[in-house]
This record gives C-alpha cells, structure tokens and sequence, in this order.
C-alpha cells in the first residue's frame, strides 16, 4: 500500500476483555479489588522492609524493588482497563498507546532479570554462605539492581522503536485490553519482518539470560542442598528459596505460555486470558506469597502490627 493513501492513525480503540455491559461492570468490581491489593500489598511489603532493620539484608533489598517493579508494571495497564470498563468507547491516543507499551515493558522486562537476580542471591546464599556478606555486598547489590533496570529500559526502548516505525492503515482496533506488542504487530500494514526479528533477538537475550541464571542457580542450590547431611539443614535451606522458586514458577510460566508456544495454537481470547494473569494477578500474588511462605516477612507483620496497636 502507497505511503500517501494511509491515513495517519491518531488513537486506537480497544476491545477489551468483553463486550457486554453487565460483564464489564462485574469485571470492574473485581479488577478493582485485585489492583487494590496490589498496590497495598506491595507498597506495604516495601514499607514493612524498610522498617524493619531485621529486613535490611540483600534478599529483602531485591524483594523490595520486585515490589516496585510489580506495583509500576500493573498501574501501567489497571487504571485505564478499569475506566474503559465504564466507558462506552474504549479510545486511547496514539502517544498515550506507546507510552502504556513502554512502562508496561519496561518494568516488566525489569522484573524478569530482578527475578533471575534474586536466584543468584539465593545461589550465594546457600553455596557459599561464608562469602555472602563479602560477596553481596551493599555496592554489588546496587550494581545488580541498576543492571537489572538498564536492561528492562533498553530492552523496552528497542521494542518501542520497532512499534512506532510501523503504519497502521486498514484499522486502528485493537483487540486487547491494553497497547501490547503483539496485538499491535497483527494490527500493522507494514511490513513487519525486521521488526519482529529485531524484537524476538531483544527479547530472547533478555529472558534467556534470565531463565539460564535461574536455572544454573538452582541447580547448583539442589545440589548442595541434597549433600547437608542434616535433614533441618535442608529443610531451612529449602525453605529460604521456596517463596521465590514459586513467583519464579507463576512468572516464567506465564511469559514461555503467551510467547513461546506454536504459532498454531495461538487465540487472541487465550492471549487476553493469560495476559490478565501476567499483568494484573502476579503484581498481586508475589508479596502474598512471600509475606505466607516467609517467617523473617510474617515476624516483622506482627510486630509492625504488635507495636501499631500498642501506641495506637
């Protein structure tokens, strides 16, 4: 198609999650609890580590920017789902369209790495539990948080470039619940190829290298942890790593479900439905799951809440 005969799309309109009134109001509600847990869930799990100084150690340090990093990633998307819920037209503006694709993947592509990061953590921790002070110091653990934004932010920047070279002629529906990159990329009438490499190589770097840390990381943790002659010892060093090995687990099972299954089986209701559970129930499971499955976070509740009732 001819430059010249398309015409510049301004805002997109998005299907959302369903068509009809009495669902999305019920749906409203719902969203509406859920992204409210989140954001108290996890601004109360940075609040509670940065109260209490039993918590100033590197894990909690790392748990608490996954806290942020899942409170960002989810008000990226929940707010403007929720309003398109009461709303008749679903529009959004071609700029505020990038730039919901640019936070979402940003502090998304930032959580996959903090994970992997808080796998080494538990390595070091575990391996080499006489180094661990020396090795995950103040300064390496700043340095691994920084990397850990410096690659979700470029990795999103690469991403966006590729998204906003592409024309959108024949329609400017999309059909989502928010502006994602494969639901933009079926929408486009331009050639798409190098874009989509592009983006796949970005990608793949990113979560592969993740994927492979966490598994070399555990992998060498069940080692070590099945030559403890004690069996508390293994429980407790179990335990320290059973909060993460879960989030790992629900994250990571998410993201190779939506982008690395066969091209065949792919269905935009199915993709819909996944992506509710990575964009809007993860941020709110993950400091469910460490404040139920941890004693250090679960001690420091009840003396936060144990000294609140005690002044109050």
């Amino acid at each position: 198609m001819a430059v010249e005969n398309c015409t510049v799309v301004t805002d997109f309109i998005l299907l959302g999650l369903s068509g009809r009134r009495d669902v999305q109001q019920g749906l409203f509600v719902l969203f509406l609890l859920v992204y409210g847990i989140t954001v108290i869930a996890n601004l109360g799990m940075i609040l509670l580590i940065s109260m209490d100084p039993r918590l100033h150690t590197p894990m909690y340090y790392f748990l608490s920017n996954l806290s942020f990093c899942d409170v960002c990633y989810s008000s990226s998307v929940s707010p403007k789902m929720l309003a398109d819920f009461l709303s008749e037209q679903k529009k959004i503006a071609y700029n505020l369209c990038v730039v919901q694709m640019f936070f979402f993947g940003a502090f998304a592509a930032v959580d996959c790495v903090m994970l992997s990061v808080m796998a080494y953590d538990r390595y070091v921790a575990i391996c080499n539990p006489l180094l661990y002070t020396v090795t995950m110091s103040r300064r390496v653990c700043i340095q691994l948080v920084a990397t850990a934004y410096t690659i979700g932010f470029m990795d999103v920047t690469i991403f966006t470039y590729c998204t906003v070279q592409m024309s959108f002629c024949n329609s400017n529906i999309i059909n989502h619940f928010f502006c994602d990159v494969p639901p933009l990329v079926a929408l486009s009438t331009s050639d798409t190829t190098t874009s989509e490499i592009a983006m796949t190589v970005s990608c793949s770097c990113v979560v592969g290298s993740s994927v492979i840390t966490v598994l070399l990381s555990y992998s060498y943790i069940i080692t070590t942890i099945l030559r403890m002659k004690s069996a508390a010892g293994r429980r407790k060093a179990f335990s320290t790593c059973a909060s993460h090995l879960t989030a790992v687990a629900i994250f990571y099972g998410t993201l190779f479900f939506m982008y690395f299954r066969p091209s065949s089986s792919y269905s935009m209701d199915t993709d819909k439905i996944a992506s509710v559970f990575y964009t809007v129930v993860i941020p709110m499971l993950n400091p469910l799951i460490y404040s139920l499955r941890n004693k250090d976070v679960k001690g420091a509740l009840k003396k936060a809440v144990g000294t609140k009732l005690c002044t109050g």
